[in-house]
């Protein structure tokens, strides 16, 4: 059984897609390195790009060029200031160049980057290609990579299931599915989170576990708060308008503030109705999803398409519930995380493979089970509230509009969050001994809903919404 350490679920990063943007990202980093461990510089005279399938037909409206410049130029995504990347690739366009330690690569991002739509390579609709080449155009070196969602890599030999994991196992509770997990919870007479909580200690410090995951939140809440507060259109074509912050400045009515604990403190103390609570849940969604379209700093959660709903989901958890303060965002997150880690083992969290259930509905259950333990739900009951917002985004459908992070998918983050916030309730009301359908049922129904699901709905922009919105769809 693989460990799937929660911060291979949550991982800070930039918008606005983990495995068009973060995967293609990690996967220059990758190459670049694997090729100076082997080769010198001084025979290298220009790097050469290949996406295929999912990656070369939407990779353009979701930044894929973007990333894999600056991963061979060794940036790293979770260090970098969202503010510098437009002037970066600017001297890259200018220069007709990249800057690798020190020296100067030729490349032309028009014409070093290709895109075969009509081609993919065999393990996974997601592969690319770097091709590192020599004095007289020879080609001394070559790597592929899969970017398999949430911004996991792999190299060619993998499992087509995501069932690989970047950390091994020598954790204290290993477990492969839900099963196990109540299982394990059972015999201890422990809520999930501690399940995940030893595990992790396995690894790290108990400090460094929980200052972790609270530095996690800050970046959640944060991409909340800049999102509620940044107004305008966002980047491409559709000329989407931002819809959090008039959404924002509508609740919060006239009051004064500085700062993001200064605003959650006026949204605690305003003693919103229902109506005002559900508003307020999908501006935070909203607010993060924008900051993710905008190429700004978010937490994938588990991807960044998906990456407002958990975050609207705690912070609604923070602002309207009885709480225990970071002790809570720590056993939130553990749960969440955790949930993440059953599906990517036992199915996908790739829309590639999946479709948005791979997405939204993996947030979705994550979030759910988190609340639910939060709220004092039992292990079985935090389970069945993942099951039950899961059962609801069964073969939901990923059809970004112009290969954009935007349409449908900010939306769906908001309504994510609402499912997730019922699944938690009607789990907390219920008795699970009733339950008829399992979580496990939900993960293998799930894997085998996404094999027999038509390729065009897969992030690929050629079926749904993003083949019936009449925009032109070739200049992304």
């Amino acid at each position: 059984m693989e460990f799937v350490s929660v911060f291979d679920i949550f991982k800070i990063g930039i918008g606005p897609s983990s495995s068009h943007t973060m995967g293609p990202w990690r996967a220059a980093q990758k190459a670049i390195q694997k090729f100076l461990s082997k080769n010198s510089l001084e025979n290298l005279s220009k790097i050469e790009v290949h996406f295929f399938g999912s990656l070369a037909k939407t990779g353009k409206g979701h930044g894929s060029q973007m990333a894999v410049q600056l991963g061979l130029m060794q940036e790293d995504p979770v260090e970098i200031d969202p503010a510098t990347i437009a002037d970066k690739l600017s001297q890259i366009k200018n220069d007709k160049a990249l800057q690798i330690q020190g020296k100067s690569i030729a490349f032309d991002p028009e014409t070093n980057i290709h895109f075969h739509s009509d081609e993919k390579l065999p393990e996974h609709p997601n592969g690319m290609r770097f091709n590192f080449i020599g004095n007289r155009k020879k080609l001394i070196f070559s790597a592929e990579y899969y970017s398999v969602g949430g911004g996991f890599v792999e190299e060619p030999g993998f499992d087509a299931r995501d069932k690989n994991a970047e950390t091994t196992n020598n954790s204290p509770y290993p477990n492969l599915n839900a099963d196990d997990l109540l299982r394990i919870s059972t015999k201890e007479e422990q809520p999930l989170s501690w399940i995940v909580w030893q595990n992790e200690k396995a690894f790290r410090s108990e400090e460094a576990v929980k200052q972790s995951l609270l530095k996690i939140w800050r970046c959640m809440r944060n991409s909340i708060h800049k999102g509620c507060h940044s107004e305008g259109v966002l980047p491409g074509y559709l000329k989407v308008k931002r819809r959090a912050f008039k959404l924002n400045q509508q609740l919060i009515s006239s009051k004064n503030y500085s700062g993001v604990n200064e605003w959650m403190s006026i949204i605690r103390k305003s003693n919103p109705n229902f109506q005002q609570i559900l508003k307020w849940v999908s501006c935070f969604a909203l607010a993060v999803n924008e900051e993710n379209a905008a190429f700004g700093k978010i937490v994938t959660a588990p991807t960044n398409g998906a990456a407002g709903v958990i975050p609207a989901v705690l912070m609604f958890h923070m602002c309207f519930n009885p709480h225990k303060g970071e002790e809570d965002v720590v056993r939130f997150l553990l749960t969440a995380g955790e949930i993440g880690s059953v599906f990517k083992k036992g199915s996908t969290i790739s829309a590639a493979m999946g479709g948005c259930q791979a997405e939204i509905g993996v947030s979705s259950a994550m979030a759910a089970a988190g609340l639910t333990e939060c709220l004092g739900g039992s292990a079985e009951q935090a389970l069945m509230a993942a099951e039950i917002a899961m059962e609801h985004h069964l073969g939901m459908t990923c059809d970004p509009v112009g290969g954009f992070v935007q349409i449908p998918c900010i939306e769906r983050n908001s309504m994510g969050a609402i499912k997730a916030i019922m699944a938690a309730h009607i789990a907390l009301e219920s008795d699970p001994a009733d339950a008829k359908i399992s979580l496990n049922t939900i993960v293998k129904t799930m894997w085998e809903t996404a094999k027999d699901m038509n390729e065009n709905y897969k992030e690929t922009s050629d079926g749904g919404l993003a083949k019936n919105y009449p925009v032109n769809l070739i200049e992304c």
